[in-house]
C-alpha cells in the first residue's frame, strides 16, 4: 500500500508539535496501567500487543533467540489500545524506552515522516538470508514510506473474513455461501442464534477504539456504499449510506451478537468463538490460527469464507503488525537481529515444530503458502487468507473516491483521535444508551473539525 497522501494539500504539521503528537495518541488514558519495568543493561526492550502469536513469540525468545545470539529481550505486552497509546508517546518523544515496538501500516507513514523510525534497507541489504522478496507485495508496499525507504518488517499480515461453525450449520440445515452478502449473514445469524445453549449467532467487535469496533464497521460502510470523507474532504457520517451500514451493524450485534458486546474486541470474540459461544465471527484472518491450534476445542469445526459484501467485489481490510525500530535506540544492530529472527522463515518453522503450523504468524511470506507442512495443517484457511490479503485495495476500497488510502481507517494521523471518539459514540449505541442517529450526528461534527485541516 502506498503511503496515504492527501490530495488537497493538508497543513504540513503532521505531528511536528506537541498538539499534533497528541492527535496520534489515543485518548484512553490507561497506557500506564500495570506499570512497566525495563530489562536494562544490554537487554532489548520490546513493546508489543497481547495477541496470541505475540505471546507465543515471548515464550520462544529466551530459549532460541537469546540462546543463539546472547541478546536478552525484555517484553512489555499490553492490549491493543494501550500499545498504540504507549508507542505513540514513546516514539514521538524519542524517549528510547523501547527499542522495538509493534506498529501497523497505519502509523508507519507518519512515524517515518517525522523521523521516529530507523530505516531498515541497509540491514536488509546485509542480511540476504532474510529474503525480503519473499514478503508479500502488499505488505512490503504498506511498510515503505513516501521517501521510498523501508521502515518496518511484518510479524504477520492479515485481512478480514467470516468464520463459522460448520457443524452448527449442518445441524441447522444451513449453507454458507461461497461469497456471502451482509444480508445473508444477518439471516444466518438469526437462524443460528440459540442453536445451542448460550450460543449467539455472531460475534462483532463493539469495544471502543479506532482499531477495535471501527475496523470491522468501516468495512461494512465501504461495501454498503459509504465513506468517511469524499475526495474533497466533505464528512459523510450522516449520509444515507453511512447511516444504513452503521444501523445494520448495530442492529445485528444487538439482536444476535455476543453478550457484553460494548466491551468486546478481537480478544473477547476469539474467546467466544473458541468456547462455542458464537456461531459466526467476522474479524481478522489472524484469528484462524488460534481456532485451529492444537488443543483448540473448535479445531476442525470452523469454515472460512471471504468478508461479506454488498456493493463491492471484496471488502476485507489490510493490516499488519510489524516491527518498528525506534530511531533513538542505541541498540539498533541487536534490534535488527531480533526483527530479522522474529519475521523470518526460520521462526515460522520453529513455531510450526513447537506449536503446530496453524499457529504460525502467517500472512506475510509467499513461501508460507507454498510450504506443504503449513498447507497440510492450515489448509482450512490458508487459501482464503492469501486471497483476502492479495485482493485488498487500500486506494479504492469502496464505491466512491476518497481523499486518502486506507480500508478500515482514514490515512491521516488525526484519525486515531477521530476514530476513537466516533467509536465511543457507536459503542454507546450498541449498549443502547443512544440512537445510531444521535451517535452519527455527534460523529459528523467531530469529522468536520478534521476536514477543516485538509480542505
Amino acid at each position: 500500500m502506498a503511503p496515504p497522501r492527501p490530495r488537497h494539500g493538508p497543513r504540513r504539521r503532521l505531528l511536528r508539535t506537541g498538539a499534533a503528537a497528541a492527535a496520534l495518541a489515543l485518548l484512553s488514558g490507561c497506557a500506564g496501567a500495570g506499570g512497566t519495568s525495563f530489562g536494562g543493561g544490554d537487554a532489548l526492550n520490546v513493546l508489543m500487543v497481547n495477541n496470541p502469536q505475540m505471546v507465543e513469540l515471548q515464550k520462544l525468545t529466551a530459549k532460541h533467540f537469546t540462546k543463539e545470539t546472547g541478546i536478552k529481550v525484555h517484553f512489555t505486552v499490553l492490549p491493543e489500545n494501550d500499545v498504540r497509546d504507549k508507542v505513540s508517546q514513546d516514539f514521538s518523544n524519542q524517549a528510547g524506552q523501547y527499542d522495538i515496538a509493534t506498529i501497523s501500516n497505519f502509523e508507519l507513514p507518519f512515524f517515518a515522516k517525522n523521523g521516529w523510525l530507523h530505516e531498515l534497507d541497509g540491514y536488509v541489504a546485509k542480511d540476504p538470508g532474510f529474503d525480503q522478496d519473499d514478503i508479500l507485495a502488499p505488505l512490503r508496499e504498506s511498510l515503505t514510506a513516501e521517501d521510498g525507504k523501508l521502515y518496518a518488517q511484518p510479524f504477520y499480515g492479515e485481512s478480514s473474513f467470516l468464520m463459522y461453525r460448520k457443524d452448527i450449520f449442518e445441524e441447522e440445515g444451513l449453507t454458507m455461501p461461497e461469497q456471502p452478502t451482509w444480508k445473508e449473514v444477518a439471516e444466518l445469524a438469526e437462524r443460528t442464534d440459540g442453536s445451542r445453549p448460550g450460543m449467539k449467532g455472531i460475534c462483532l467487535r463493539g469495544l471502543p477504539g479506532w482499531g477495535e469496533v471501527i475496523a470491522p464497521l468501516t468495512t461494512v460502510v465501504n461495501t454498503m456504499g459509504g465513506t468517511w470523507f469524499t475526495e474533497d474532504w466533505e464528512p459523510q457520517l450522516t449520509s444515507p449510506e453511512f447511516k444504513k451500514a452503521t444501523k445494520f451493524y448495530v442492529d445485528l450485534v444487538r439482536s444476535h451478537g455476543e453478550r457484553g458486546a460494548p466491551q468486546s474486541g478481537y480478544a473477547e470474540c476469539l474467546n467466544n468463538m473458541t468456547q462455542g459461544k458464537s456461531a459466526m465471527w467476522y474479524d481478522a484472518t489472524a484469528g484462524a490460527g488460534s481456532l485451529e491450534a492444537s488443543g483448540s476445542p473448535v479445531k476442525g469445526k470452523i469454515g472460512y469464507v471471504p468478508a461479506p459484501v454488498e456493493q463491492t467485489k471484496s471488502s476485507g481490510w489490510l493490516y499488519t503488525w510489524a516491527w518498528g525500530l525506534q530511531k533513538a535506540s542505541i541498540k539498533s544492530d541487536d534490534a535488527w537481529k531480533f526483527i530479522s529472527w522474529a519475521s523470518s522463515k526460520e521462526y515460522e518453522e520453529l513455531v510450526g515444530a513447537t506449536s503446530g503450523w496453524s499457529n504460525v504468524p502467517a500472512g506475510k511470506r509467499a513461501s508460507t503458502y507454498a510450504n506443504p507442512e503449513y498447507r497440510a495443517e492450515a489448509g482450512a484457511f490458508a487459501d482464503v487468507t492469501e486471497k483476502a490479503i492479495s485482493s485488498a485495495d487500500p486506494k479504492n476500497p469502496g464505491t466512491q473516491p476518497r481523499p486518502t488510502a486506507g480500508i478500515q481507517f482514514v490515512g491521516v494521523p488525526e484519525f486515531t483521535d477521530l476514530g476513537t471518539r466516533v467509536a465511543q459514540e457507536i459503542s454507546a449505541a450498541i449498549a443502547g444508551r443512544q440512537s445510531v442517529d444521535a451517535a452519527l450526528a455527534t460523529s459528523q461534527k467531530l469529522a468536520e473539525k478534521v476536514a477543516e485541516e485538509y480542505r
